[in-house]
This record gives structure tokens, C-alpha cells and sequence, in this order.
């Protein structure tokens, strides 16, 4: 009995080695959406500013050859993780379009950010603190312009006084 299971199971096996085999087979061209994944993670360096799937082939001779050797590496059975840090080793991340999420690229990414927000607290801080002082001082304006008004009158009071005795 357990004969004819392992032999229900070899064949099996057998039978469903086939498709296991295609699948594990698959051919990629520049079309797949596999292919976009992948070459759509690094930066072309001809100065275009695109990455490699949206860079022309037409015009850059740098993405026919990248994406030929993308092809062939992917094709071979290599995966996007893969493929990414070859060319990491190779380039540098300076051919990612996107930074690693870690260490100094993630520190170089934040920072200015994190300047740009600082100094605009600085500057609510700084506005803040003038209007106080705006508001402060428009009280002493307020005093200030009423003793003005209490001299101009008492002065006002002595012209006339003295214009009452010579005239």
C-alpha cells in the first residue's frame, strides 16, 4: 500500500515538474512589468535626469546597454534585490533614483528638511516677539501723545494769557 502511494506521488511529481519548470523559465523583454520594476529603481547617467526605463534608447547608447544587461540578468534567475546591489557595488547609490532607507542616505535626505522647518520657526518666533513689542509700545505711544496734548495746551494757555496783556 505505501508503494503505490509513493508512486501515486512520484508521479505526481513527475507530471507537475513540467509546469514548475516554464514557470521558473519565464522570459522577460523591455515590455514586462517585471522589467519596468527593476529598471525604473536606477538612474540613467547620461544627464538626463530619468530613470532607465523612461530614458530614449534612441538618443542615450548608456540604457540600450543597461537594459540589455538588466534583460540578460533577469533572465538568468535574478531578482530585483538582487540586481540592485550589483549595481550598488558598482556605482554607488548615486545611481538610485530612490535613497536606501537607512543610514547616512536617510540622514542626508531629512536634514534639510528638518532645517527648512526650523528656520521657519525661528522666523514665527522672531515675528511673533515684534508684534509684542509693537503692541507694547503702542501704549506708550498712547501716553506719549497725550502728554504732547497736555503741553501744547497748557502752552496754548500761556500764549494767550500773555496776548491778554498786551493787547
Amino acid at each position: 500500500m505505501k508503494i503505490k502511494i509513493y508512486l501515486g506521488l512520484l508521479l505526481a511529481l513527475f507530471i507537475f515538474q513540467g509546469s514548475f519548470i516554464r514557470a521558473e523559465g519565464k522570459e522577460f523583454d523591455y515590455k514586462s512589468a517585471e522589467f519596468k520594476a527593476v529598471a525604473s529603481q536606477f538612474a540613467c547617467t547620461c544627464g538626463c535626469g530619468q530613470d532607465h526605463y523612461e530614458c530614449d534608447p534612441n538618443t542615450c547608447n548608456l540604457t540600450k546597454d543597461f537594459k540589455k544587461d538588466l534583460v540578460e540578468m533577469m533572465n538568468k534567475g535574478w531578482d530585483k534585490d538582487k540586481i540592485r546591489k550589483y549595481y550598488i557595488n558598482i556605482y554607488g547609490e548615486e545611481i538610485l533614483t530612490s535613497p536606501e532607507k537607512s543610514g547616512f542616505s536617510l540622514t542626508a535626505w531629512i536634514l534639510p528638511f528638518a532645517a527648512i522647518a526650523a528656520a521657519a520657526a525661528g522666523i514665527a518666533l522672531v515675528i511673533r516677539k515684534w508684534v509684542k513689542r509693537k503692541s507694547i509700545d503702542e501704549p506708550e505711544a498712547e501716553i506719549k501723545k497725550t502728554e504732547d496734548e497736555v503741553e501744547d495746551e497748557i502752552i496754548s494757555s500761556i500764549i494767550d494769557e500773555e496776548r491778554k496783556k498786551y493787547l
